[in-house]
């Protein structure tokens, strides 16, 4: 039998110039791609013209092909001698199942590679001019999801919330709009309503839209935007320069 391989390829968060270099050769080099939702189509562009592309949609909130499905079509691929990828949004290891999908490969004895790929937590505030990390806000990050499997509770918001005042650590939640009430009370057992709080939808591509608001008002905030997934939350007092990294950013623009 001739075995292919397939290589787990985070596409980043949707700007193709965000691409690693790394990435592009995995993806020009696929005879088989499968690519999920949020993968943009000026991303699926570098693939070679003979490739064969998959739409396997991975997308919270929405209808999703079962991963137990596009974990067979992988290895059925790769038995079949070809060179897969699995293209995914943002990075494989962050939220995106790349670590059920490379026990099940290898379990089944297939070689596997993993691309990292910028994780859209980071592009969300990249894009804002503001950092995850500050010596004298942000001591450290958590990356954390909004959303529970079914039967689940999820994660313990006042734990993090404690965690975060105490360790001065800046949140950011994938997934967590829909949430987003729940996710509000509970983190203000512990976290202050005028905590800094932004609202990153689309982070990085040109239908960016963001909110800039306080734990007290992040539900509303919110609604009142229409912000919807895929969004970002970020909570911490590194939002609090946004404000001035925005007038700055301006001013480089102009």
């Amino acid at each position: 039998m001739n075995t292919g391989k397939v290589t787990l390829v985070g596409a980043g968060p949707g700007d193709p110039e965000l691409l690693t270099l790394k990435a592009l050769k995995a993806i020009r080099a696929a005879t088989v791609l499968f690519v999920d939702d949020l993968v943009s189509d000026e991303i699926v562009a570098h693939a070679s013209p003979t490739a064969r592309v998959v739409h396997v949609g991975k997308r919270g909130g929405c209808k999703s092909t079962p991963q137990a499905f596009i974990q067979r079509l992988m290895v059925t691929a790769a038995r079949e001698g070809e060179n897969v990828v699995r293209l995914k949004g943002g990075d494989p290891f962050i939220f995106g199942r790349g670590g059920e999908e490379v026990e099940h490969l290898r379990e089944c004895g297939i070689s596997v590679d993993v691309v990292n790929g910028i994780t859209a937590g980071l592009a969300a505030v990249t894009s804002l001019g503001v950092p995850l990390t500050h010596r004298d806000h942000a001591h450290g990050v958590v990356f954390v999801t909004g959303h529970a499997q079914p039967g689940a509770n999820g994660p313990d918001w006042r734990l993090l919330a404690a965690a975060a005042r105490d360790a001065r650590l800046t949140l950011v939640i994938y997934m967590g709009v829909s949430g987003a009430a729940r996710i509000q009370d509970e983190l203000l057992s512990a976290l202050p309503a005028d905590t800094p709080v932004a609202i990153v939808q689309h982070a990085s591509l040109p239908q960016q839209r963001h909110a800039v608001t306080t734990l007290g008002r992040l539900a509303s905030t919110i609604e009142e935007h229409g912000l919807a997934s895929p969004s970002v939350i970020v909570v911490g007092d590194v939002i609090s320069g946004v404000a001035a990294a925005e007038s700055d950013l301006r001013i480089q623009r102009a």
